[in-house]
């Protein structure tokens, strides 16, 4: 290595992940480093685009890579090599669940938004409406036109305002008419939707699940390398049981839970300028503590935050008291994907037998290069 190799090295190895706590060559974060001409080119193994912690690592190593005299190009390389499948929807960089132990907590709700403010962000979403006998996404993220059909009879998915939204909803003849499915048809459905539907390229895949522990949940988790879920419930008890049904069932499945939301855990009262629970208080910090989880956000009670369909989500409605929680709830579920991520990245150099003396230009995982950061 040249000089100026090991004074890049000696910046990239102060960088530290901030949400794992190693630095990023330590981490096999460092695909590739190549010099030429005054600029570094360095393929970095993410895989959550726009996650704030990930745009800010991406700071760090211009950063570092400026002060060394160098101009930086950075791209986002990840793949096989780093534990990501590239077989089962290769075009699919994130699947994310939401799912809940029961319905009526606004488990839609969440993931309309999160895909929605996944898309604000910058990144490519898709929203698939899996909970196949109360498909209501489309009456979130309302959706005008059809499903298409492409000349080898695959479904092309409507767009909602940027998002990408397929559903249940959409095959049934009116939106009254129930979806009535035994198990091995729920299972029919879910693989048309994995394998049929012509999603193209796509940053994130959020799946809303339906409530409870059944065959669709059990049909992703064995289908799908589902990045994480979170975990919808309100802070009444009879909720609090069934999300932590369903978060175990999760976690029998080795599928990382990126931790809780709390829906309707206060309303603030404008009359009376008073802050009530009505619906109990602490069951989400519950969960959290028992299960060492995250608790994500807490949701209050609010008009903005229904699902009547006649307005915008309330990620993307300006001047919403919701609005600002929302956005920060998609921050932290985006960290907590790229912290997912990462550490699948650290634990296959782990399983490759980690060196001490390993450098940037010894990590090269994949040529080729990615989406620039």
């Amino acid at each position: 290595m040249t000089e100026l190799e090991d004074e890049l090295e000696a910046r990239l190895r102060e960088i530290e992940d901030p949400l794992v706590g190693e630095d990023i060559i330590t981490m096999g974060l460092i695909n590739d480093v190549e010099i030429d001409d005054g600029t570094a080119s360095i393929s970095l193994a993410f895989n959550t685009p726009f996650a704030p912690a990930e745009l800010e690592l991406g700071d760090a190593v211009r950063e570092a890579v400026t002060d060394v005299g160098l101009e930086p190009d950075l791209y986002a390389q990840a793949g096989e090599e780093q534990g990501f499948d590239e077989e089962v929807m290769p075009n699919v960089r994130n699947v994310v669940a939401v799912a809940s132990g029961k319905g009526g907590v606004g488990k839609t709700t969440v993931a309309a938004n999160l895909a929605a403010g996944l898309e604000q962000m910058g990144a490519r979403v898709g929203l698939l409406d899996a909970d196949i006998h109360g498909p209501n996404a489309p009456r979130v993220l309302p959706v005008e036109e059809e499903p298409g059909v492409t000349p080898n009879e695959k479904i092309v998915p409507p767009n909602a305002d940027g998002v990408k939204v397929m559903s249940m909803g959409f095959l049934v003849g009116e939106k009254d008419d129930p979806a009535i499915l035994r198990g091995p048809m729920v299972n029919n459905v879910m693989t048309h939707f994995f394998e049929n539907v012509e999603w193209g390229a796509l940053d994130y895949l959020v799946v809303d699940l339906p409530p409870g522990t059944g065959d669709a949940s059990l049909d992703l988790v064995q289908t799908l390398p589902v990045a994480g879920v979170v975990i919808v419930t309100t802070p009444q008890q009879m909720a609090v049981d069934d999300a932590r049904k369903g978060l175990r069932l999760f976690e029998k499945h080795n599928t990382p839970v990126l931790g809780i939301v709390e829906n309707m855990s206060l309303y603030h009262c404008s009359n009376c300028d008073e802050t009530h629970d009505p619906f109990g208080r602490g069951g989400a910090e519950e969960i959290s503590e028992s299960y060492d989880v995250d608790l994500l956000g807490q949701i209050p009670i609010h008009e903005d935050f229904g699902a009547d369909g006649t307005a915008d989500p309330a990620v993307k409605l300006e001047g919403s008291p919701v609005r600002e929680r929302m956005r920060d709830l998609v921050d932290e579920i985006a960290d907590h994907i790229g912290e997912v991520n990462r550490r699948k990245v650290a634990d296959m150099l782990d399983l490759g037998g980690r060196e001490e003396d390993q450098s940037p230009a010894d990590s090269r995982a994949q040529g080729g290069a990615g989406p620039k950061l």
